[in-house]
């Protein structure tokens, strides 16, 4: 066990422990850590991981997400995002999606909005990395790595504390555990708190590739009833030719696509993408992820809360699971924040049920939504295309409706 540099740990009793260190878990230690009334608290951050991959030149990470203007505040206000610049990111300014079974298409543009871009395409790992030396900084944040969790132990009326027993043989204990060990989290199996999930028979395939002509700064999505192709715009050095690629596809149909060799591969994107940039050129090495919707039926549980992937994981089509992780850690944050200056102890199960009033309702909302839109487009009878595509047609034709949406999507009002 270990602490940030000149961080001694002296003890293994800590006001606050966060289980994850990636992308949420990090973001929520540095928004709690920042604040004045947090200043004498101890956070612990417990990680399995080793550390942090980097990626540079012409390689990019093949998991990357897609930040909307509110995430971006977010890691403003925690000073991360000037970092994360200086490293690498690429604005997307338009959003191009049509219907690969009709002729059907809608395009949203940031201009329709009066702003500079729809949002960032950002590696995972560019993030992480800056979250972490964000970190580091803060004298009351204590990463304990690699390291996991092997027992949860509640808090009770002889021992007040919950009580985390790490796979060394150390515990550790606190008034507060947050799970953000992601969507196979150990806490919240530990903890014992229930689910709603199903398997959606798809597997999303991730890679990165270059394409023949430049990306236009533009999200391109192409709908099929196999599932959603996304093709997310990369930069380095000015090129403009390298796209993150996901493609949710069945799985017949995923195990297909894994098994080709990388031209055959490439060859089979080209058509799938409808060559909207021309060919594709190379790919990187795939993954193929299994794809589950899954969601906690509540956030929280005395001394122990669920935030990200933990509490909630849904289909990639439209990119939203880190955003809606991210106003996870906005909604928490700020409530720690508020019972601090009250002087309101964080055993106080009040602070847990105002964050889980503000966001399970929100998260369920738009897992519903992404549930609708995956059985809309994957919905075969000619019937459902008719009218999906004129539907499509008619929203695309509606600018004061399309600018409700795109503001919606941002976080912004």
């Amino acid at each position: 066990m270990r602490g940030n540099d000149d961080k001694p740990i002296d003890n293994t009793d800590y006001d606050l422990v966060i289980v994850g260190a990636g992308l949420v878990g990090a973001t929520l230690a540095c928004a709690i850590a920042q604040t004045d009334a947090a200043q004498n608290l101890r956070i612990a951050v417990i990680e399995a991981s080793s550390e942090v991959q980097h990626f540079s030149g012409d390689h990019f990470d093949p998991r990357v997400v897609a930040l909307t203007h509110a995430s971006q505040k977010l890691l403003t206000d925690i000073g991360c995002w000037d970092g994360i610049v200086a490293q690498r990111v690429c604005v997307y300014r338009e959003m191009k999606v049509w219907d690969g079974e009709g002729t059907a298409a809608i395009e949203f543009d940031c201009a329709e909005v009066q702003q500079s871009h729809l949002g960032h395409i950002v590696e995972n790992s560019v993030i992480v990395n800056q979250l972490r030396e964000r970190m580091a900084q803060h004298k009351n944040i204590f990463l304990i790595q690699p390291a996991a969790v092997a027992q949860v132990i509640p808090a009770q009326a002889e021992f007040p504390r919950v009580r985390v027993q790490l796979s060394n043989g150390d515990e550790i204990t606190t008034t507060l555990l947050i799970a953000a060990d992601g969507a196979q989290s150990k806490v919240r199996e530990l903890a014992e708190f229930s689910t709603r999930e199903w398997d959606y028979g798809q597997q999303a395939i991730i890679t990165t590739v270059r394409t023949e002509q430049p990306h236009e700064f533009t999200a391109w999505q192409r709908f099929m009833h196999t599932g959603p192709l996304a093709f997310l715009p990369l930069q380095h050095n000015g090129a403009e030719h390298s796209c993150s690629i996901v493609w949710s596809a069945d799985d017949v149909l995923a195990t297909e696509l894994m098994a080709l060799g990388d031209e055959a591969f490439c060859a089979r994107l080209t058509t799938a993408f409808e060559a909207r940039l021309g060919r594709v050129i190379s790919c990187d090495k795939r993954y193929a992820i299994p794809l589950r919707q899954r969601h906690a039926t509540t956030y929280i549980q005395p001394g122990i809360a669920l935030v990200g992937d933990a509490a909630h994981n849904i289909h990639p089509l439209a990119g939203q699971g880190v955003n809606l992780g991210l106003q996870d850690v906005l909604v928490l944050a700020q409530e720690i924040e508020r019972a601090l200056a009250r002087g309101i102890p964080l055993a106080d199960y009040s602070i847990l049920r105002r964050y889980q009033r503000q966001r399970l309702a929100g998260n369920l909302g738009m897992m519903t939504a992404m549930e609708g839109f995956k059985r809309l487009f994957g919905n075969r009878s000619l019937s459902v295309n008719w009218l999906r595509n004129t539907g499509m047609r008619q929203l695309n034709s509606v600018a004061a409706i399309k600018k409700i949406i795109i503001n919606s999507a941002l976080g912004v009002s």
